[in-house]
This record gives C-alpha cells, sequence and structure tokens, in this order.
C-alpha cells in the first residue's frame, strides 16, 4: 500500500474497523474479515503481518472481559495444542511458497471454508471422545492457519456443534485464537516476513481495532442468546459467500 495514497489508507483502515466490528459482536471474525479485504491491495503474507497487534490484542481483550473459566481452557488444551503445533510445522512451508502459489494456497482454503460452512452439518460430539475431536480440530485448524491465518470456520464450527453458551463461546474461542496466533506471528518475525515496517502498520491498526470492538460489543449486550446464535450462522454463511465471490 503506497504511502501516498489516501484512498488505499482509508480502504486498508476500514477493512480493519469492519473486522474488528464483526469480531465484537459476535466474538470471531476478525482476519477472516480483514484479511482477504487487505490481500487486494497487498501480498497475502503482509496483510497477515498487518493483522498482527489487532489479532493478538483483540483476543487477550476478549480474554479478560469474557472472564472465561480454567475449566474452559483445561477443556480446551488438546485442540489448543495441536493447533499450536501444525501452525508451526505450516507456516515454513506458507512462506517457502511464491506470491502466486500462495494466492492459490489462500483461494483453496477459502473453498474448503465455503465448503464446511455451506454443509448441514449436526455433529453430536460425546463427552468421552470430546479431547480426541479437539485434537483434530485443533491439527486441521492449525493448518489452515498456518497457510492462510484462517483458521476459524473449522474452529467455529466445532464450538457450535458443542452448543456452549455466548459469553463461554466467546472466551473459549479467544483463547484458542490467542494461542493459534503466538505460534504464526512467531514464525513470521524468525523468517523475515514480520518486520519493523509491518509491526508499524501493525500498531496503526490498533486505532480502528479498538473503535470497531467497542462498537461491536455495545451491539453485543443488545443480543439475546438465541439471536446471537442467529447472527453467528448468519455471519458465517456471508462470509462463505463474500470469500466465494472474491
Amino acid at each position: 500500500m503506497a504511502t501516498g495514497d489516501g484512498w488505499a489508507w482509508a480502504a486498508g483502515l476500514g477493512a480493519v474497523l469492519l473486522g474488528a466490528f464483526v469480531k465484537g459482536t459476535l466474538g470471531i471474525g476478525m482476519p477472516l474479515v480483514a484479511v482477504p479485504l487487505l490481500s487486494l491491495g497487498m501480498p497475502a503474507t503482509q496483510a497477515m503481518a498487518v493483522m498482527a497487534m489487532p489479532v493478538l490484542v483483540s483476543n487477550a481483550w476478549q480474554v479478560w472481559d469474557s472472564g472465561v473459566s480454567r475449566h474452559s481452557v483445561r477443556r480446551f488444551l488438546p485442540l489448543i495444542a495441536a493447533s499450536m503445533a501444525a501452525t508451526l510445522l505450516t507456516v515454513p512451508m506458507m512462506l517457502a511458497l511464491s506470491a502466486r502459489a500462495l494466492n492459490q494456497m489462500l483461494a483453496a482454503v477459502v473453498l474448503g471454508a465455503l465448503v464446511l460452512l455451506c454443509l448441514p452439518l449436526r455433529l453430536e460430539v460425546p463427552p468421552e471422545r470430546e479431547r480426541w475431536w479437539s485434537v483434530g480440530v485443533g491439527t486441521l485448524s492449525g493448518v489452515l492457519g498456518g497457510v492462510s491465518s484462517l483458521a476459524g470456520p473449522v474452529i467455529v464450527s466445532y464450538l457450535v456443534s458443542l452448543r456452549l453458551p455466548r459469553e463461554v463461546f466467546i472466551g473459549s474461542i479467544s483463547v484458542i485464537y490467542l494461542a493459534s496466533a503466538l505460534p504464526l506471528y512467531a514464525s513470521m518475525a524468525t523468517h523475515g516476513r514480520l518486520g519493523a515496517a509491518d509491526l508499524a502498520l501493525s500498531a496503526l491498526a490498533l486505532l480502528p481495532m479498538a473503535a470497531g470492538l467497542a462498537l461491536g460489543q455495545r451491539l453485543r449486550g443488545r443480543l439475546g442468546e438465541r439471536w446471537f446464535r442467529r447472527v453467528l450462522l448468519g455471519f458465517l454463511a456471508a462470509v462463505a459467500l463474500v470469500l466465494a465471490l472474491r
């Protein structure tokens, strides 16, 4: 994005604002909205780098704000551990791809997310098997997150199937997102894809992130449990459509 291009700067800040608004409302969706929009004007890896600080700060804030319990954290430790390991293994392969190959990989992930979100899945996860489901979901989401930073659809579909209450859902998914983002950005920094210029842009993106998050949280407080689930599922369907058109 050229420094002198005011429209490009406005579009980039608007993409972060929109993603943060969705996340403030639903507890999810910032990278899923912002990264594809940002990648229209910059390389996909730079779009992922720009979202580093907004993703880390917003998820840390929602973990604190939701008051997630230690029980919820322990419950999803298998998912978190598998996701972190898969991300660490996948990111170096992603960074070795050419820009064209990375765009094709991103398109493949988007297509997979579309199929997943459009299938009428009604998972029933028995409590005694939840640990193994969590390991599988964590591994798959880590691979998807490592190649695109878009691990959300798999994790969201799984947590929705567990029928968690709204605040437990938001707190749990924020913990999972925060943990899975750490190896992604650490690996990008280690391989020279998250430098000082990217961090400066990422720090600037905290401003629209804070505004969008605050606006979204105000709207979330007005949604009941049933409407929250309806909006969540409607959002997933809308994102799938937008990504497919892109």
